[in-house]
């Protein structure tokens, strides 16, 4: 991702002309005509020399031709008019009229200002520089491009100090170099560090890359750089975006800060948090404080947020699997959980949930100290509960709750729904049987009471969390409660507990 070319050699070429005093403008030295140049008159009130002709002379070492020009021997300045060029080894300069200020050290160039050596040239509408200050200056606009190749940059201001070899550009600011280009509103270069600092709201484009910042910097050796500010990265299908992003490309690192957002439209998927790296060679992707992570699937789209989110993908940057850590939430239509890890394994849409997980799914709440869900795109199709496994269905609108209880459980979904239980070890179960009751008027569903029964595993079928049948591979232990004879030590399993109030009702993250 270069801001600009390496060496940098377009700006370079800037410093050719104005090095210091000591080569093109020397602070001694006289006029000296050559052949062909004519003397036309001398005034002695402004101590004037006039030259016409082919004017051309070397004057403090460098060689000068024009249509014509004045030279002021006291004042030791020279003016140049008409097709105006300096030439010293490979480097030319050209311009329609020249001033030199040999006493003060500054020189002006105006009119179609071109400058060039064997590799770049520099065009513009006129040229200052200052040798006490060692400056260099345009104001009305400036080209550098390569002779040999396509690189160019344009700005309307322009100065470059040689000396140091540091140059700044301003106002529409443009850089190319084949399918590298950048837009920015002010280019600083320090040639010393190879680092480019630019300042305004910045477009870079490389190849497929689209790149954006309000400031930011470049390092054209180590080819590191920083996006500040509402910076952004698009990559054919990745997007990232981040208060800072921080590129280190020769080790695949792509570092965000602040506001962090990725997005790859091809996998549907969008992560968020404060801070994130994503490794090209690792083909992961880290995200920590508040970290969030949207999966969209055909049917519905799941929501997930955690202190932490590692995503890993294949080589072919398809993905493997994510993994979230503490405080975990998961949300979507179907299904709601809560857990203090998660691992989601994406090609077989297996999701593991450890540390006191919790499901809704209804009115159905799982729980266990480990948990397997099975989906198909978002759907629950199965959950495999182990240790200390409960599933509670609620009932009249939370005044009873049927209740499984076991070792080792699967529950098996269809349409959000349990529609049947199995328990292998210490199966226990608490579930209110109804009855219909008619009468000549209307049909009345009413509990019967209350069933809790014990045995070493059961299969348990469901209906809109109503118990429609149950199997037993060993004969069951248990007793019924008339309704009235029902009281709050026999209603629940141990270890029963209700927590809804822990149901995330809402996951949506929108783009920040």
């Amino acid at each position: 991702m270069l801001l600009i070319n390496r060496n940098f050699k377009i700006a370079l070429l800037l410093s050719a002309f104005f090095l210091n005093q000591h080569t093109y403008f020397a602070q001694s030295g006289t006029l000296e005509l050559l052949p062909g140049s004519e003397l036309l008159g001398y005034d002695v009130k402004t101590g004037a020399h006039r030259l016409i002709g082919t004017v051309n002379f070397v004057y403090q070492g460098n060689t000068m031709y024009c249509d014509s020009a004045h030279y002021f021997e006291k004042k030791k300045a020279v003016k140049a008019y008409g097709n105006v060029q300096i030439t010293k080894d490979d480097v030319n300069l050209y311009c329609d009229s020249l001033y030199y200020d040999g006493k003060n050290k500054k020189a002006k160039l105006w009119g179609h200002v071109r400058a060039r050596d064997m590799e770049y040239k520099i065009t513009t509408d006129s040229l200052d520089y200052d040798a006490k200050k060692g400056r260099g200056t345009y104001r009305n606009k400036g080209k550098i491009e390569s002779i040999t190749s396509n690189e160019s940059i344009t700005s309307q201001f322009g100065y470059f100090y040689p000396e140091s070899k540091d140059f700044f550009f301003k106002g529409n600011v443009k850089y190319r170099n084949g399918d590298l280009t950048m837009s920015t509103d002010t280019l600083q270069f320090t040639y010393s560090k190879q680092l480019s600092t630019f300042f305004g709201p910045t477009t870079i484009k490389k190849g497929k890359t689209i790149m954006f910042c309000e400031k930011g910097w470049y390092n054209v050796k180590t080819e590191e750089g920083s996006l500040i500010e509402n910076a952004y990265l698009i990559e054919e299908s990745k997007t990232i975006k981040g208060d800072t992003l921080l590129y280190q490309p020769k080790k695949g690192l792509s570092i965000a800060k602040g506001h962090v957002y990725f997005e790859d439209t091809i996998e549907k998927s969008k992560l968020y948090g404060n801070y994130g790296e994503i490794s090209d060679f690792e083909h992961s992707t880290l995200l920590t404080g508040n970290s969030r992570i949207v999966k969209i699937q055909k049917n519905d789209t799941i929501y997930v947020s955690a202190d932490t989110i590692f995503s890993q993908n294949d080589t072919l940057d398809q993905p493997l699997f994510y993994n979230a850590y503490h405080n975990v939430m998961v949300y979507n239509s179907a299904m709601q959980a809560v857990s203090d890890s998660l691992h989601f394994a994406d090609s077989i849409q297996k999701m593991e949930l450890f540390g006191s997980p919790i499901i809704w799914s209804k009115n159905t709440e799982l729980k266990a100290d480990t948990m397997h869900v099975y989906l198909a795109d978002s759907v629950i199709k199965n959950v495999h509960m182990y240790h200390n496994a409960f599933a509670i269905m609620e009932l009249d609108s939370g005044e009873f709750y049927n209740q499984v209880n076991g070792n080792i459980m699967e529950a098996l979904f269809r349409d959000g729904e349990i529609y049947e239980t199995i328990v292998d070890g210490n199966a226990q179960t608490i579930f209110y049987p109804e009855e219909t009751v008619k009468t000549d008027s209307n049909t009345i569903i009413k509990r019967m009471g209350m069933n809790a029964l014990i045995s070493n595993d059961i299969k348990i079928f469901l209906d809109s969390g109503e118990v429609t049948k149950l199997i037993y591979n060993t004969e069951p232990e248990g007793i019924f409660y008339p309704m009235e004879e029902l009281n709050a030590d026999v209603q629940f399993i141990e270890g029963f507990s209700w927590n809804e109030a822990l149901r995330p009702r809402k996951l949506s993250f929108s783009i920040p």
